[in-house]
């Protein structure tokens, strides 16, 4: 038998070939193929995840675009790589060599928002921000926030799951997930779950691809439960000479039933990157600071931060201020959310996202530390404390080849010391292509066996995402 040998002239025609079928289902300005062009949405902000260059960007506009995309990619056997905004950390969204990157982002229109029903129906290209804004005019409210929620776009926070500052009392993403609409590896398209608050018939597929980064099918519709708009929040913070004491508030807080609608952390290196960046007045001595909020709305949201100030005095905290002016809890909160651009000042970052039980929160806290120490690295912390959610950001210059082997061995010593504790490798960001050996480690044999058997039942070919989450095996 004589073997078949593909040249580099049939190899190009090949891809010739399947470019031509998308322009002529999708027309010309949604395929895009000048390398100096698709060089742009090669990665996600995980800078440092591996990243190909895709032999072509497509970019729909309708859900019968995506399904012929696909129906051309299966039947041409090329991968197809998922993406929104890219604003995501983990490299969930980069691209593979000769590859097409299916951009979300023109798919943007708020279809739907429904007074009586209290939900959304939304194209994945809708930015969250935007989608809190057009439903606040109904009076209503959908709570994920990323800290990107400025343009990170729904599709992606569905296809990671993602959180926010607001999980403590909200929940993350999935929570909100009513129905979708998705287009599998081979074109056809899948519409299941609901509009209804209730309802189990079948299994829960929504669940299933929520979180599963783009490697079981292309969501091309969501819709969303809301919630009644919240009153305007009462804001704390508190600082502390120790992270036992924070700690030893988180642990008092969940005990009590306190129960705020956000509670975030930010260690000493944090604090000062802010302050540097802000110039805030913040307390650069604090070891760790506090900010808190409820909205309960009036006197109960007063009395609830009351409790919590209670409890930080309890704890010994060096102070705590709280306020009911909106403008002034709102830049409290900003120094909160400038928390990794202020990192970003200090070096390229290797942004970690672990979480682990309330209980071991200062302990977590004080291993970050001590690596930092062992590596000989900057190492800030900032996380949502109400949940468990750390985020370790490794600060390093990635020109000093030593520095930055320390630096990938620190990232390693924060998952590990993570899943010593009971934790998770992620809590919101996902696995993307920079975690998938740690995936693997913290899930086990069997239940890697169990995800590599339900996605050859949706991809069979391995088409969509390659090599994210983990290996075909």
């Amino acid at each position: 038998m004589t073997a078949t040998t593909t040249t580099p002239s049939s190899a190009g025609a090949a891809v010739a070939a399947w470019v031509d079928e998308l322009v002529a289902a999708l027309g010309r300005d949604s395929v895009l193929t000048d390398p100096d062009v698709t060089a742009a949405y090669a990665r996600d902000q995980a800078m440092l995840a591996p990243a190909g260059l895709p032999a072509a960007v497509v970019l729909p506009r309708t859900t019968a675009d995506v399904s012929a995309a696909l129906r051309i990619a299966h039947a041409h056997g090329v991968p197809v790589v998922p993406r929104g905004a890219g604003s995501g950390l983990a490299g969930a969204a980069n691209a593979v060599d000769g590859a097409i990157t299916l951009v979300m982002t023109r798919m943007d229109a708020v279809l739907e928002v429904s007074t009586a029903d209290r939900l959304a129906v939304v194209q994945p290209g809708v930015v969250n921000k935007e989608l809190r804004d057009e439903v606040a005019k109904h009076g209503l409210f959908y709570p994920p926030d990323p800290s990107s929620y400025d343009w990170c776009t729904i599709g992606g926070n569905l296809a990671n799951n993602s959180g926010g500052l607001c999980c403590v009392k909200y929940g993350v993403t999935t929570d909100y997930v009513l129905g979708l609409e998705v287009v599998l590896a081979d074109g056809r398209v899948l519409r299941t779950g609901r509009r209804t608050v209730k309802g189990v018939a079948g299994y829960d597929l929504p669940k299933l691809f929520v979180g599963s980064e783009g490697t079981l099918g292309v969501i091309t519709e969501a819709t969303l439960s809301l919630r009644p708009a919240p009153r305007t929040p009462v804001t704390l913070v508190a600082t502390f000479s120790s992270t036992a004491q924070t700690g030893q508030v988180v642990e008092a807080a969940v005990s009590c039933g306190v129960v705020p609608s956000l509670l975030e952390v930010m260690d000493r290196t944090c604090i000062r990157a802010v302050d540097d960046l802000l110039k805030a007045d913040l307390d650069r001595d604090a070891h760790a600071l506090l900010v808190a909020q409820s909205d309960a709305g009036g006197e109960a949201a007063v009395a609830e931060m009351e409790v919590l100030a209670q409890l930080c005095r309890d704890a010994g905290c060096d102070l705590v201020h709280v306020t009911d002016d909106a403008a002034e809890g709102d830049l409290l909160l900003a120094a909160r959310r400038m928390a990794l651009p202020a990192l970003e000042q200090l070096g390229t970052t290797l942004i970690d996202d672990v979480a682990v039980p309330r209980s071991r929160i200062a302990a977590f806290l004080d291993g970050c530390d001590a690596i930092a120490g062992e590596r000989g690295l900057v190492i800030g912390v900032v996380g949502h404390a109400g949940d468990g959610n750390m985020h370790p950001t490794v600060c390093f210059d990635p020109t000093d080849a030593e520095q930055a082997e320390r630096a990938h061995r620190a990232f390693d010593d924060i998952l590990e010391l993570g899943l010593s504790m009971g934790g998770t490798i992620t809590g919101e960001h996902g696995v993307g292509n920079l975690k998938s050996e740690w995936l693997e480690r913290e899930i086990g044999p069997v239940s890697l066996d169990v995800h590599r058997s339900i996605k050859r039942a949706l991809d069979p070919a391995g088409l969509l995402n390659p090599g994210k989450m983990f290996s075909a095996g």
